[in-house]
């Protein structure tokens, strides 16, 4: 039992932790901003692809590497599968990294509030998961929550969308993948490296590169650093995900919206105004109730397999 509880407390603190630096992110990439989203982009593909490799090699995990390339050769759906994964994580990337340096910190807070239900909205229609009631509910009060920024804005925000959407397709393809964490950012990585260095190449030659004797070393280093700050958070994750259960999971991801949101309004001082409040009330309401609910729906399944 205390062994259960240790393993239990080791998974809560890694997602506590992977959480906070995925919160505090929008920090890292404005000290970055003097640097074009297209590079820091790339940058981050490069750097996340080059700390993979030394991770792999520090962890002595070439054989789990090695055999998850037999089955990608030998499954042609599973190597576009990584490549769909690498272009679209690409794409959540550079969205926040843009929203970010545009001064759009609260509507990348939004997209990831609403990410949660936009996974079970695709659970729903690409796995025909089941639909409850509370569902329902949630995905009624989530909506209504974008109309109202819909109607303030006079457009669709297509930056909270853009984000939920593309990790959330981006979490459906990784799941249907079933690949090692480790193993999935590195092929996911690699796929789009090559774009990315052939891009970084490219505004080099044109004399519109960033890095190098051109910017000074803290940029440097922080372009080179984009790629730690990636992948350690999702390693992190990872190890937590092992050892606690998908309800808790689903508590701790608010932490990083959360911090998203406090960066934007009282940092950065962002407009937040009285329909923002309302909106994201929407939001939040809606993801207390889909919590609740599901945590309720996973204690009783505990409860029906320890009376069977």
């Amino acid at each position: 039992m205390d062994q259960l509880k240790n393993q239990q407390a080791v998974g809560i603190w890694n997602g506590v932790f992977a959480y906070l630096i995925w919160g505090v992110l929008p920090l890292y990439w404005i000290a970055v901003g003097e640097v074009s989203a297209p590079q820091i982009l790339a940058h981050r593909i490069v750097w996340s692809f080059i700390f993979m490799i030394v991770i792999i090699l520090v962890l002595k995990k070439w054989h789990l590497v090695i055999t998850d390339i037999k089955s990608i050769i030998t499954n042609p759906a599973a190597f576009f599968s990584l490549f769909f994964s690498g272009v679209l994580i690409s794409a959540n990337w550079f969205i926040y990294i843009w929203a970010v340096n545009a001064g759009h910190v609260i509507e990348t807070s939004l997209g990831y509030y609403i990410n949660p239900l936009i996974s079970v909205l695709l659970g729903i229609i690409v796995l025909k998961e089941q639909f409850d009631f509370w569902q329902k509910i949630s995905f009624l009060l989530a909506a209504g929550g974008v109309l109202i920024l819909t109607v303030e804005y006079g457009s669709i925000p297509w930056v909270s969308l853009g984000l939920a959407l593309s990790f959330g397709i981006y979490g459906l393809v990784k799941k249907k993948a079933n690949l090692s964490s480790i193993t999935g950012l590195t092929f996911e990585t690699m796929m789009v490296t090559p774009i990315a260095l052939f891009y970084l190449l490219y505004v080099h030659s044109q004399g519109t590169g960033h890095f190098g004797v051109s910017s000074s070393l803290s940029i440097n280093l922080l372009l080179i650093g984009s790629g730690i700050v990636t992948a350690i958070p999702l390693l992190l994750f990872a190890e937590g995900a092992k050892r606690i259960t998908l309800s808790l999971i689903g508590f701790l991801q608010y932490i990083s919206p959360t911090i998203n949101l406090i960066i934007g309004v009282f940092i950065l001082r962002e407009h937040f105004s009285h329909t923002h409040l309302i909106a994201f009330s929407f939001i939040w309401v809606a993801l207390a109730v889909y919590s609740v609910s599901r945590s309720i729906v996973a204690r009783r399944a505990r409860r029906t397999k320890t009376v069977a």
